[in-house]
């Protein structure tokens, strides 16, 4: 299948310093809704994992503290570009205020990316196999991250 047959899969997991819930993470939390509607509305958005970080009964990880995302793009460069050059960037920078290193407290990855099959929908089981594969072994073409990517098969 040439490059155009693929699409590119994202998931990443912050670690909050404190739950959702929690006064000191409002901020962070108002700005999901609004985080979500750009990268819906974003130039090669393709999916995104529906999930709400604020309910604590539907959690993808058992620590309450790890928040979860998921999505699909056409290409690295347009998440690239909703991550670091819209209001996103915003919340990106201001991190620190809610989220602890993430390589501190579990030792992983926050990022992974990989090539799916255009029209196929990743699943969470997948996605943390992927956070596990880069945490073990460092970027490769099965996970990535922005600074060591690999092109799309074909």
């Amino acid at each position: 299948m040439p490059s155009t047959d693929f699409h590119l899969a994202q998931a990443n997991v912050a670690y909050g310093q404190w739950p959702a819930n929690d006064p000191r993470m409002a901020t962070y939390i108002a700005r999901l809704d609004e985080m979500n509607q750009l990268a819906d509305q974003s130039p090669g958005f393709v999916w995104r994992y529906l999930t709400d970080s604020r309910n604590l009964q539907e959690r993808e990880f058992d620590d309450p503290l790890v928040l979860f995302n998921m999505s699909v793009w056409e290409s690295i460069d347009a998440l690239h570009a909703y991550t670091y050059r819209t209001a996103h960037s915003e919340v990106y920078a201001g991190r620190k205020q809610w989220f602890v290193d993430q390589k501190l407290v579990v030792g992983g990855h926050a990022l992974a990316m990989w090539w799916i099959p255009k029209g196929e929908v990743p699943t969470v089981a997948t996605a943390k196999e992927k956070l596990a594969l880069i945490t073990a072994n460092g970027p490769s073409e099965q996970a990535f991250h922005f600074k060591k990517r690999f092109p799309a098969p074909g």
